[in-house]
C-alpha cells in the first residue's frame, strides 16, 4: 500500500536552544527515520591523548553562594 502525503509548511521563525548527538529535529511527515552516526578524525591524530598535567598554580576554594532572597531557608 502506498500513501502519499502532500504538505505545505511555512515557518517564519524557529529557535532551537540545543541539539545533541542523538537528537531528531523533524518538521512534517517522515516515513522512516534511519539512524546514522559518523565519526571523523578531522585533526589527523594518530595516537592517544597525552596524560593531563597537574595545574601549575594553586587553586583557591570557591566561597559558598549567598542568595539574600532565601533568608535562612
Amino acid at each position: 500500500m502506498n500513501i502519499y502525503v502532500h504538505q505545505n509548511i511555512m515557518i517564519h521563525q524557529i529557535r532551537i536552544q540545543s541539539i545533541g548527538n542523538s537528537s531528531v529535529f523533524q518538521i512534517g511527515s517522515a516515513g522512516v527515520i534511519k539512524p546514522l552516526s559518523n565519526i571523523y578524525n578531522t585533526g589527523g591524530f594518530t595516537g592517544p591523548i597525552p596524560s593531563p598535567r597537574k595545574p601549575q598554580i594553586p587553586l583557591s576554594p570557591i566561597p559558598p553562594f549567598f542568595n539574600p532572597d532565601l533568608k535562612g531557608e
